[in-house]
């Protein structure tokens, strides 16, 4: 009865069966879940990014054109500063820690889709010269219409504080994520002392 009891004793209040781990399942099944709204933003933004990155490549080539065959140098001297905000917009979709923290404009999203109409509006004037060149002319439609949709979106959802809502949901996302990296490197020091303990167990 003693020797049983022992085993009972060992069986629940014991050293816990090393190939039994609830803890790393639970991780998992934490981790496994995400969020669709973020998702949409992220895709959302990843299109954002691709038509400012069109509208840089635009920009790039009319300024070549112009400069290259001195037909406006004003044009290309303005295609060049669309280029440069373009990339703003961009490094802006990436949220980069650096330039929120000096453009705190750009953390909003109103103020993020203003730029973006801005760049739209740059990258579609002067479109009078491009009518002999059908293919730059319809990328240029292309890209500025596009941005354009984006930053009117951006405006919109601004003004309904659907941005808040973003940020707001990545904190706790982030949060979340750190919770879990705690919780696995607490369960990995548990698995180092239980090595440690069953040699004198033995």
């Amino acid at each position: 009865m003693e020797e049983e009891g022992l085993r009972e004793g060992s069986s629940h209040g014991g050293t816990p069966d090393p190939t039994r781990q609830p803890s790393s399942s639970s991780t998992g099944r934490v981790r496994a879940r995400s969020d669709p709204f973020l998702i949409a933003c992220r895709c959302f933004s990843v299109i954002t990014s691709l038509a400012a990155i069109l509208c840089i490549a635009v920009n790039v080539l009319s300024a070549v054109r112009s400069f290259k065959n001195g037909y406006d140098v004003f044009d290309g001297i303005f295609r060049c500063y669309a280029v440069v905000i373009a990339m703003f917009v961009v490094v802006a979709e990436t949220e980069w820690g650096v330039v929120m923290r000096f453009w705190k404009v750009l953390e909003y999203w109103a103020g993020r889709g203003m730029l973006q109409i801005f760049v739209a509006v740059m990258t579609r004037a002067y479109p009078e010269y491009l009518r002999n060149r059908q293919e730059l002319f319809l990328l240029q439609s292309i890209a500025s219409y596009l941005l354009l949709a984006c930053g009117v979106v951006y405006v919109i959802s601004g003004i309904f504080c659907i941005g808040m809502v973003t940020r707001a949901r990545k904190q706790k996302e982030l949060s979340r994520e750190q919770a879990i990296k705690d919780l696995e490197e607490l369960e990995r020091r548990r698995e180092e002392l239980e090595e440690l303990l069953l040699p004198d167990e033995a």
